[in-house]
């Protein structure tokens, strides 16, 4: 009688599939930070006293530029935190798997394209119209340079939409490319609404009622299936800081 053939061993896994499993997104997030916290190191570093002082006095009054950028680097950090993910999964939950109708579906994909590059380059053009050629190409060069950021980290990141791990998502539109954090259309949202308010200084009520709009804007991306909640906060958080430093780099 034949004997069943047994199962072969399975292979040792090789140095360089070793190396890539221990370089899990786990790891490459921390690491993302460590590289930008040494990066920054060496440029104060090699900046001129008189350039490092007066940095540092753009930054000592700029409380807000620094309590953000802590609490996105907080938020990056908190991507490796297993609790975060399940509250991240139930909120999305809460307001994405639900029934709503058809109009309101349309509508919030048509409120979140506002966070697209295309409407900044059209607002860019408005303003080029009506004789603030400047700023028309501040917004532009700085959205651009917005997107390789938020590529960058994205990449680094490496976290998937919720669509390719929760069940049962309701994706509106089309779906999302790349990965997850953090959300583009909120950066990009939050960048313009901080330019602009930090730019012209309207009234109080106009400035909440811009940024109640750039948060809209970030729970859209919630409702049509493409982000996380924490996709949304770093987004606002990445935005706002890239507002303040354009206005710091160009304060005319």
């Amino acid at each position: 009688m034949q004997q069943p053939e047994l199962p072969e061993e399975a292979a040792p896994l090789s140095p360089v599939v070793r190396r890539k499993i221990l370089w899990s997104a786990h790891r490459r997030r921390p690491a993302f930070l460590l590289i930008l916290l040494a990066g920054l190191a060496v440029a104060l570093i090699w900046l001129p006293e008189e350039a490092r002082a007066s940095l540092w006095r753009a930054f000592s009054t700029q409380r807000r530029l620094v309590a953000l950028i802590f609490l996105f680097a907080l938020l990056t950090l908190s991507l490796i935190w297993s609790v975060g993910q399940r509250w991240d999964s139930k909120i999305f939950r809460l307001f994405n798997q639900r029934g709503y109708p058809k109009w309101l579906d349309h509508s919030m994909w048509l409120f979140t394209q506002l966070g697209n590059m295309l409407a900044a380059f059209i607002l860019a053009f408005v303003f080029f119209l009506q004789g603030y050629r400047y700023l028309a190409v501040e917004i532009i060069l700085a959205t651009l340079l917005l997107w390789l950021l938020v590529e960058t980290v994205k990449a680094l990141a490496v976290r998937d939409r919720p669509f390719l791990t929760l069940e049962d998502t309701r994706v509106i539109g089309w779906r999302e490319k790349g990965d997850s954090f953090p959300s583009g259309h909120t950066t990009q949202i939050f960048f313009l609404v901080t330019l602009l308010t930090l730019r012209f200084v309207p009234e109080p009520g106009i400035s909440l009622a811009l940024y109640a709009l750039a948060a809209f804007v970030g729970f859209t991306r919630i409702y049509v299936g493409a982000h996380y909640p924490r996709d949304v906060l770093g987004g606002a958080a990445l935005g706002s800081i890239w507002g303040i430093l354009a206005m710091l780099v160009t304060p005319a």
